[in-house]
């Protein structure tokens, strides 16, 4: 991997810097690329980024001009494209960025597939190819659906960094004023149709507890959010406090929902084994794949083992699931994946928890 060193990379997305999944988990290809020697320019058409260009916004009315693409891009020797080739949210930026990099190496890094939304299950002409690109999935059920669709791609999971929290559990607590020891249930997601809040608000109902909705609601969700929320017997808490930051909001919690019917990922799966915390978990496929690797978590449908264990904590479950995701879902797996990936060398599919693609053996080992 050693070739990789004062190589450069680019980061393309819709959006950078925000606290959505693509943007935190770019930010964990930014630290892995850099842990390997290489230097990391990032642009996106919103949020923060190195170099901001707003013809790569999702919402812009003009993609991007060659020249535009060209000033950024020209002079790095991979260009990773995170999602604007895979869910045609503005179809004619991914266009404008296909043609650009045409011949040219990248990896298309696909959060989101047009078979996996609604809005765009009758897109059949998209994701875009070319034999100079990688293409990388976030889960193997995304992997094989692109192997159906005449694209081979390898499985590459996010790795998650430690965030350390100095501020003090209580201080938030206090900042969000939660009464007592009454249990702070922290749903860690935008507020969608398909996150399921209907589900978190019963599971804190069921453990006497406060619910905790960190993120914004979006995509036409903010009215049935507003009922939901209105007619439920529960305190509710929303968004983050002013300086409050995701880690200490896992600090700050007493456990974890994640409800979805449809996860691309489900970025709390890991990080609340990471923080230490329970989580009681929808039934989405990708929560499936990963609970291979042998998590013990809870059922977002049922409270009462929840409620049970909150009432006579044991810490050997937390202690579980944090080892297995700083083995299978750390910084240092992920460095170690996309050094490969991009040496050229080959990675054995993740769907085996037992495959070891650093010692060269795995009988799953592909090109």
């Amino acid at each position: 991997m050693s070739d990789l060193v004062g190589r450069r990379a680019a980061i393309v997305s819709y959006r950078l810097g925000m606290a959505d999944g693509v943007s935190v988990t770019a930010a964990q290809w930014r630290t892995a690329l850099h842990a390997l020697g290489m230097r990391v320019r990032t642009v996106a058409g919103a949020g923060r980024a190195d170099v901001m260009m707003p013809g790569l916004s999702a919402h812009a009315l003009r993609p991007p001009s060659r020249r535009a693409l060209a000033a950024a891009l020209d002079d790095v020797d991979v260009v990773i494209v995170d999602n604007v080739c895979s869910l045609p949210m503005n179809r004619h930026v991914g266009e404008a960025v296909a043609a650009y990099l045409a011949g040219r190496p990248a990896v298309l890094r696909h959060h989101d597939l047009p078979w996996e939304r609604q809005s765009y299950v009758d897109v059949s002409d998209w994701p875009p190819s070319d034999p100079a690109w990688t293409h990388v999935t976030i889960n193997e059920l995304a992997r094989r659906a692109l192997g159906d669709r005449g694209i081979a791609a390898t499985t590459i999971y996010h790795g998650f960094g430690d965030q350390p929290c100095p501020e003090h559990r209580d201080r938030v607590r206090r900042q969000l004023r939660v009464v007592g020891d009454r249990p702070l249930v922290l749903q860690p997601t935008r507020a969608i149709a398909r996150k399921n809040v209907a589900v978190g608000l019963a599971l804190t109902a069921a453990l006497d507890g406060t619910y905790w909705l960190s993120g914004p609601a979006e995509d036409g969700y903010q009215h049935e959010l507003g009922a939901l929320l209105q007619s439920s017997p529960v305190a509710v808490r929303r968004r983050l406090p002013t300086g409050v930051r995701m880690p200490c909001a896992y600090a700050a919690c007493d456990a974890v929902v994640l409800p979805s019917s449809w996860e691309g990922f489900g970025l709390p799966l890991i990080e609340s084994a990471l923080h230490r915390r329970p989580i009681a978990v929808g039934e989405f496929p990708v929560a499936r794949e990963l609970a291979a690797y042998g998590f013990r978590w809870f059922s977002a449908a049922d409270p009462e083992p929840l409620r049970s264990w909150l009432a006579d904590p044991d810490p050997s479950l937390l202690d579980h699931n944090e080892a297995i995701a700083r083995k299978h879902f750390g910084i240092d797996a992920l460095r170690r994946r996309l050094g490969l990936l991009l040496s050229g060398s080959p990675l054995c599919h993740p769907s085996n928890p037992a495959c070891d693609e650093g010692n060269g053996a795995c009988a799953c080992l592909i090109g």
